[in-house]
């Protein structure tokens, strides 16, 4: 059986996007709690730092949700058109 070029390049891309979606979350999530912390020592309360990471992991997972729809939306819109059986490449610019 052989592999196509594609095949790779599709791989190579899922695990570009794991790895973006992991970094996009411990940055997040890294960020806000350093910040809770400081805050915390800074201000002498303990609740500031469980509140950042929270609002850090919302934060991250929003943006990698907003990630992941951003790259799969044109290819459901592209099935949603081949499964129509519309073709737009004979379609005349005026």
């Amino acid at each position: 059986m052989k592999r196509r070029k594609n095949d790779n390049r599709t791989s190579f891309q899922t695990l570009v996007l794991i790895s973006q979606l992991g970094l996009t979350m411990v940055v997040a999530i890294g960020m806000t709690t350093a910040a809770g912390i400081w805050l915390d020592r800074r201000l002498g309360t303990s609740w500031i730092t469980v509140l950042m990471f929270v609002l850090g992991a919302i934060a991250g997972g929003q943006s990698a949700y907003h990630m992941i729809r951003r790259i799969y939306e044109p290819e459901q819109e592209e099935k949603e058109r081949d499964s129509a059986g519309e073709d737009h490449s004979s379609v005349k610019k005026d």
